[in-house]
């Protein structure tokens, strides 16, 4: 009799969300069509050299290479187009992730304004709580910097 069981290494992380949001002046489809394309964040992510898709839709993998040479690599966990909204999961990086839960989300303000969220979930790889502050300052960063590349494409 086999003592191997189902297992996995995939689990959502734990903590505070890190959310960064921009205003737009575009319509929420505009804005969807660029932050809703999840092969398409190296146009808003100026560290990203290129990305690389494995399937389509839900369950699908990308494979998002950085300049400095760190990888990631995540999967398409959900997606509505109706709501413009999707999330993903981090399966692999070299970035010092432990776990990592995302969500891109678009909601009209009007007719020519929006809204684009990011928020994130995220654990680092080593130091538990007390590398989190730090960590959690550079996720934001991070984000907060890519949400405001977002902002530059429309005005």
């Amino acid at each position: 009799m086999s003592t191997l069981q189902p297992d996995t290494l995939i689990k959502n992380p734990e903590g505070d969300a890190v959310v960064a949001s921009v205003e737009v002046p575009a319509d929420a489809a505009q804005v969807w069509a660029v932050v809703g394309d999840f092969a398409g964040f190296d146009r808003f992510i100026p560290a990203l050299s290129h990305i690389e898709m494995t399937g389509e839709g839900v369950s699908s993998l990308r494979k998002k290479f950085f300049r400095d040479g760190n990888l990631v690599v995540e999967q398409l966990n959900s997606r509505d187009e109706q709501a413009r909204s999707m999330t993903w999961t981090t399966i692999y990086n070299t970035l010092g992730v432990a776990q990592l839960w995302a969500a891109m989300s678009v909601e009209a303000l009007g007719a020519n304004k929006s809204r684009a969220t990011w928020t994130i979930i995220a654990e680092p790889a080593q130091g538990g709580g007390q590398a989190l502050p730090e960590f959690n300052a550079f996720v934001q960063g991070f984000a907060d910097d890519a949400m405001n590349n977002v902002l530059k494409l429309f005005v």
